[in-house]
């Protein structure tokens, strides 16, 4: 037999109070920040223009190792030698090294006239290779300074002879938050893929 009409009603009001100190601890996502940070690069190929392996070197640039601390969207803070923290509100649009990987692209091609082949187009030209891993890309606490690292090993031409090199860009930031350390961030990525391109192109 059907309840009345102020019984069911009754039924559904305390059902819906019980749940409201359960909704409130339940979290379906974690909410984005306001702004999502990105790099850009300061050498570009200009619009229109053709590139082609056939009259140019070519280069396949790919995408660095990183360690677990780097593996994710946030920004690192070296708190310490022992300790990492992450900038609160900040948050990349995507994962550093593949920003980091892109810039550098765009640099390299820009700064040395190669053509930079995708992983996939490598196969029938692969050129010289660059690879390497992207060991710091956050801030420095200790000194308030945005740190990129890279520990870059390029392969020129067919040779079998691997190059190393280390490169780094330390730049001040005025305070440990989102859009400060952006903009130190894109500096210092700046500069590492800018010697970078100078050494490949060398």
């Amino acid at each position: 037999m059907n309840q009345p009409l102020p019984q069911r009603v009754a039924r559904k009001i305390a059902l819906a109070a019980a749940l409201l100190p359960l909704s409130a601890c339940i979290s379906f996502g974690a909410k984005p920040p306001p702004v999502l940070l990105t790099i850009s690069s300061a050498a570009t190929i200009p619009v229109g223009q053709v590139q082609n392996s056939a009259n140019s070197a070519t280069i396949t640039i790919l995408v660095p190792a990183v360690s677990q601390a780097l593996a994710t969207n946030r920004v690192p803070v070296q708190a310490s030698d022992t300790a990492i923290a992450y900038v609160a509100k900040a948050q990349w649009v995507e994962q550093p090294a593949r920003l980091f990987a892109r810039l550098l692209s765009d640099t390299v091609g820009a700064k040395t006239g190669r053509v930079v082949l995708s992983n996939a187009q490598s196969y029938a030209d692969p050129g010289a290779r660059l690879s390497g891993e992207l060991r710091n890309f956050g801030v420095d606490a200790t000194t308030n300074e945005a740190v990129v690292t890279y520990d870059a090993a390029l392969i020129r031409g067919s040779a079998s002879v691997v190059e190393k090199r280390r490169f780094e860009a330390r730049v001040p930031v005025t305070a440990v938050e989102a859009g400060a350390v952006g903009i130190g961030l894109n500096q210092a990525a700046n500069q590492v893929a800018g010697e970078v391109a100078d050494w490949v192109g060398r």
